[in-house]
């Protein structure tokens, strides 16, 4: 190998890059999960900020975009416990990626297979002046959200 195709390149899914941001911030944890669904059916809920999104998210009443700017987002998020948080992230084929002053989500979705989708949660409270999480109930959310996903594409269906 020379030093022309040095580095590599790497080509990493929605989910691995995921995966890979996460691997950044202690404290992260990643709930993953196949869903009986095309991607083309999971992705636009996921994508669906204002609407989908927001019910898919057990501690959140509400998510408003506020401006979007190519694949950059800004949004006010309601908890259902009352606080509101303003979020900054990405939004991207396949991933999300939103973190506030104090809350950090991440989501994720890929094709991995014929009529299935991976999908990967991540999220938590972030610690102040740290790039650190509290992990508590992040596992137990996001194993809700994906059920909720696999809830909401399987109620669509006919037939």
């Amino acid at each position: 190998m020379t030093t022309a195709n040095w580095p590599p390149a790497a080509d990493l899914d929605p989910v691995r890059r995921l995966h890979a941001l996460a691997a950044g911030v202690p404290g992260a944890v990643i709930t993953e999960g196949e869903i009986e669904a095309d991607y083309a059916e999971v992705w636009p809920l996921l994508a669906d900020l204002d609407g989908e999104l927001a019910r898919l998210v057990p501690d959140m009443r509400r998510l408003r975009v506020t401006r979007i700017d190519g694949d950059r987002v800004q949004a006010v998020a309601r908890s259902r416990f009352g606080p509101r948080a303003r979020f900054d992230g990405v939004l991207r084929p396949g991933w999300i990626w939103l973190q506030s002053r104090f809350i950090l989500m991440g989501v994720a979705a890929t094709p991995c297979g014929e009529g299935r989708t991976r999908v990967a949660f991540t999220g938590g409270i972030r610690i102040p002046g740290r790039a650190a999480l509290i992990p508590v109930g992040v596992g137990r959310a996001g194993r809700r959200v994906l059920g909720r996903l696999e809830a909401r594409v399987g109620s669509g269906r006919t037939g």
